[in-house]
């Protein structure tokens, strides 16, 4: 392997974990998968007065969410990461459990890689690399504890195997092998997958890779184990007989249930989410079209492209979209645009409008990556609420006084929604042995309105994260605000920007001061202009103020 191959290849796991340390912080989506894996480390799998312990102890059964989720992914990253914690800290647990999902999808990605080598050759590959890595959402969620991205690895594997082989028995086992794998993709993280297992194995009986004697036996297997796999696991945890799928299909395929998030029109996948995901315009408007369209290159396309724009295609039935939702076709759409891109580059000497060509596509790429950077700094600024505990947890430790022992948080919905998670509420385990003078911190996460609008409710909180400060009834002094990412601003010379009014004097934490002071250099060398991020305030945090106490001012 030339050294290229080699750097092009380390640095798909190598970004996906630059993106996952420049944005550690988790959203609500997240959220199920990611207190999984807490509680299964902090609390373990009791064996007795079962449901009592999980009841009392784990999250699922005061927040089970929508519809209830498989606890095959949290477990799979508890039992993986705990001797890893054990070595490095528990403190740094959230970042290990992702990084280890981000490393399978990374795996996932590779396989995938060493396969567009073989079929389509080395320079396809370095193409395929090249498109992959500057695409921001496939590199951004990788590690995000989504169910789709635990599915997103299967997927890949799956479409990792399509690509043609010449000895015909490999390419049969190869189509079993990716049956299989989507089978359990389906089973166990997300049943919308039928519909692109439904149309690969239609494309695979139409073009006579495989038969229904070898589909459906392969597909018995796996389902089978996939459900002796979830059924007794999830039963367990959830304290119920379970498939977890099953419930999400009937909540979203047959109760249409899933609307009740929003409704996008039937050509957004096409016309939005797909270009998006694919980053470089390129791929869509020219590079996959001409893929298919010429002749060098569309036996190799096909097998790749059909499947994964048929199960599109189809799931634009639902209401309900989410560009996350479709996340498994990159990987062969990105493949098919690496052939049309390689197809061009290799004839570049032959003629001045393949040069021209291939110098546009070469371009292309860079401009994407640079997009993508941008768009990863941008992302990283949609988490105050992640922010904003972590800033709370070292004003108050660094500055409370010493006698202090107990801490009592309130942690409104935004916050609950960016970024607080349990393994940054308790970043040391129940047992874990800690100075006899460190705080102890408990958390309260009530959305009840009604609990809400009682004064009494608060007497009982020292401190809260609070979008809204003017809800929290009783006196209350901001001690600080974390903002959020609020759009692009231009700043001319001598104008005011909008979000140091909106922050006033309070003081800011977290990434949105780390802006101000990026602008205000800016500013500087630039005698007054700045475009760039518009920060607003997102998460104030609040400290209750004793019986005829002055409010203090909040050091450096």
């Amino acid at each position: 392997m030339a050294a290229i191959d080699l750097l092009l290849s380390l640095a798909i796991p190598a970004l996906i974990l630059v993106h996952l340390l420049v944005a550690p912080y988790t959203k609500v989506e997240e959220s199920f998968n990611i207190q999984a894996t807490h509680d299964i480390l902090v609390y373990g799998t009791p064996t007795k007065n079962v449901y009592q312990r999980l009841s009392s102890q784990y999250d699922h059964f005061d927040f089970p969410g929508a519809v209830p989720r498989t606890f095959i992914g949290p477990v799979l990253l508890a039992g993986i990461g705990q001797p890893i914690i054990a070595l490095v800290g528990f403190q740094y647990a959230q970042l290990i459990v992702r990084g280890l999902l981000g490393l399978f999808n990374a795996l996932a990605l590779l396989v995938f890689e060493r396969n567009v080598e073989s079929a389509f050759g080395r320079s396809t590959a370095r193409w395929y690399a090249l498109l992959q890595l500057s695409q921001f959402h496939v590199l951004f969620y990788a590690s995000r504890t989504l169910p789709n991205m635990f599915a997103f690895g299967l997927t890949t594997l799956a479409f990792s195997q399509l690509m043609g082989h010449p000895n015909e028995r490999t390419q049969v086992w190869r189509y079993r092998l990716a049956i299989g794998t989507l089978t359990m993709a389906t089973a166990v993280f997300r049943s919308e997958l039928a519909i692109l297992l439904t149309a690969i194995t239609l494309y695979g009986l139409a073009n006579s890779h495989i038969s229904l004697g070898i589909v459906i036996p392969t597909f018995l297997l796996f389902f089978t184990t996939s459900l002796l796999l979830t059924i007794p696991i999830d039963s367990y945890f959830w304290q119920k007989p379970l498939w977890p799928e099953l419930w999400g299909f009937y909540y979203n395929a047959i109760l249409g249930s899933s609307s009740e998030w929003g409704v996008s029109p039937w050509h957004y996948y096409f016309t939005s989410a797909l270009p998006k995901i694919l980053m470089n315009p390129l791929s869509t408007v020219v590079l996959i079209p001409y893929a298919l369209w010429n002749t060098g290159t569309r036996k190799q396309a096909q097998p790749l492209v059909v499947p994964s724009l048929l199960f599109v295609a189809i799931y634009s039935i639902q209401p309900h979209k989410e560009a996350r939702f479709i996340f498994y076709v990159a990987p062969p759409l990105t493949a098919t645009a690496a052939l049309a891109a390689n197809y061009i580059f290799t004839r570049r000497a032959k003629s001045a409008a393949f040069l021209l060509a291939s110098v546009i596509i070469g371009g292309s790429v860079l401009v994407s990556f640079g997009i993508s950077t941008v768009m990863l700094v941008i992302s990283s600024l949609n988490y105050p609420g992640g922010e904003a505990l972590s800033e709370l947890r070292k004003l108050v430790t660094s500055s409370s006084s010493p006698d202090l022992q107990t801490v009592t948080i309130h942690t409104d919905v935004l916050s609950c929604m960016t970024g607080v998670t349990l393994f940054g509420q308790h970043p040391y385990p129940p047992n874990d042995p800690r100075p006899s003078n460190e705080i102890t911190f408990n958390y309260d996460k009530t959305e009840d309105e009604h609990t809400l609008r009682n004064p009494s409710f608060w007497e009982k909180f020292d401190y809260v994260l609070a979008e809204d400060p003017t809800k929290v009834i009783g006196p209350w002094e901001t001690v600080g605000v974390v903002e959020g990412f609020a759009g692009i601003e231009l700043i001319r010379p001598g104008a005011s920007s909008k979000s140091d009014v909106e922050s006033g004097q309070d003081r800011v934490f977290g990434r949105g001061a780390l802006v101000r002071k990026v602008k205000d250099a800016t500013k500087e060398l630039t005698g007054g202009w700045w475009i760039g991020p518009r920060m607003e305030p997102k998460i104030h945090m609040l400290r209750k103020m004793r019986e005829g106490e002055a409010r203090r001012a909040v050091t450096e």
